[in-house]
């Protein structure tokens, strides 16, 4: 269906750093957006307009290196899907070809001594970063913040299902978030449904925030199939709720399908923070969110099964765990 342009709820944050009335007013909006559409924009989230510049700034200087550059840390090297991921090796929708995009995924900056990458947990491993030291310190910083505002917007998500603000706290302070840098080049002539730079899908954790650039291409399906433009807004981030949070409130939150078709005829750029749970938190049903006649639609299974399982899928290649050989 061809895309329609409408409004995505803008929910300003400054209330969060306010008393507890402004902060329930928040998790209400917040509510409504993830229960209607199940995305929204949010200003004044307290990431500065300085880093984020810096992260596309870096973003562009390394999508630019030569390919060999970039194939030196390639996510194959990595049973964490980390490093770089060329042009059609996400494949997002299965009967689609591989998207057009490239992209570079890092997670926690763990240590090689840690007793995680030690034992082999899966999604607990080293990033591959290239030969660049402001790339590695601008993405851990903002690595660092993106969670951080990942964390509180839990809190009012918490507030709105019925349970105490702090319930997810514990459930993302060892985070499996990954942040990812994307380029996708202009679409190659008509678009026809067929090849897209991300094929339609829903993303797999609880809460993704997206920056991006000026030269749009998002898109995500209403509840009647029609596909929304989401225009970029400058300064702000694009929240989407995904399928482990959907999961956890039983469907009462939507993970909604989206897509990027870059119809701008010059190159995108977009930076996506994937606020995932730790790999040990169970993904089961709240209890405020069943019922007698509305029982739990999924089993409960720990975020790390459950990534595994969807990555798999999306790289068309098994989990392997260990440390990276690189």
């Amino acid at each position: 269906m061809q895309s329609h342009r409408s409004e995505i709820p803008v929910i300003d944050l400054s209330p969060a750093r306010c008393g507890s009335a402004e902060l329930a007013s928040l998790a209400r909006e917040i509510g409504a957006a993830a229960r209607q559409i199940g995305f929204f924009t949010v200003v004044n989230h307290g990431i500065p307009p300085g880093l984020c510049a810096d992260v596309l700034r870096v973003s562009r200087a390394f999508f630019a290196l030569p390919e060999a550059a970039k194939e030196r840390i390639s996510f194959e090297h990595s049973p964490q899907f980390y490093g770089f991921s060329p042009m059609g090796a996400e494949q997002l929708h299965p009967d689609r070809p591989g998207d057009l995009k490239e992209s570079y995924n890092m997670g926690r900056d763990l240590a090689p001594d840690d007793p995680d990458v030690i034992a082999g947990k899966p999604f607990h491993g080293l990033n591959l970063w290239p030969d660049a030291a402001e790339f590695r310190e601008t993405l851990l910083t903002y690595f660092t913040a993106a969670h951080a505002l990942c964390v509180a917007l839990h809190r009012a998500v918490a507030i709105d299902l019925g349970v105490e603000p702090n319930f997810f706290d514990a459930k993302l302070d060892r985070t499996l978030g990954v942040l990812r840098l994307l380029h996708y080049p202009p679409h190659r002539g008509h678009f026809d449904d067929v090849l897209y730079g991300a094929a339609p899908h829903t993303d797999y954790g609880n809460i993704t925030l997206l920056m991006q650039d000026d030269a749009g291409g998002l898109e995500v399906q209403s509840r009647d199939g029609h596909w929304v433009a989401v225009p970029p807004v400058t300064g702000a981030l694009v929240c989407n709720i995904g399928d482990a949070l959907m999961r956890w409130s039983n469907d009462t939150y939507i993970s909604t399908p989206h897509r990027v078709v870059n119809r701008s005829g010059r190159e995108r750029y977009s930076v996506a923070f994937f606020g995932d749970p730790n790999g040990d938190a169970t993904i089961e049903c709240l209890p405020q969110c069943s019922s007698v006649e509305r029982p739990p639609k999924y089993a409960p299974i720990d975020y790390a099964d459950y990534l595994a399982r969807r990555l798999a899928e999306t790289y068309q290649r098994p989990l392997a765990t260990g440390v990276e050989t690189v």
